[in-house]
């Protein structure tokens, strides 16, 4: 009985490390997003864009900055409760794997990246980036399916 509760106690805290890890991984994906637009000459395409259309792409755009900030620091200052498993602690993290889900879908199957994947550093970036979308899936699937078992 002994061994079976430490072995969940690792587990969770195991889990916990891995959920602060994604946390600061989100933050980390702020500087990268902060610095697309500049790598795609971003106001130059938009400039031919009627006012409202552009003014809705920097909110659009800001909003989903924001909502990195959000699940970054939630999981981060509380990776401890989303690693011991409570209904909303799972459910919470179920949205976060839909929303990577489709993150990863759409940056493989939707954006046409190749024109703008035109130094070794920005590929690399780009891998980078996949590589931490592919993390934060597994480590919220795991909290999601097993979290405080």
């Amino acid at each position: 009985m002994f061994e079976k509760k430490a072995r969940v106690k690792m587990k969770t805290i195991n889990l916990t490390l891995l959920l602060q890890v994604a946390g600061l991984l989100h933050i980390g994906l702020i500087g990268a997003n902060l610095s697309m637009p500049q790598s795609v000459n971003l106001r130059s395409h938009i400039a031919p864009l009627p006012p409202f259309i552009r003014q809705m792409f920097w909110v659009y755009y800001s909003v989903l900055n924001l909502c990195l900030i959000g699940f970054g620091l939630i999981t981060l200052t509380q990776a401890g409760t989303l690693s011991a498993g409570s209904h909303l602690a799972r459910a919470l993290c179920v949205f976060f794997v839909a929303f990577w889900t489709l993150r990863l879908f759409v940056g493989i199957f939707v954006f046409e990246m190749r024109p703008y994947l035109t130094t070794t550093g920005r590929r690399l970036g780009y891998g980078a980036i996949n590589v931490v979308i592919v993390y934060l899936l597994t480590v919220y699937t795991w909290a999601a399916l097993i979290g405080g078992n």
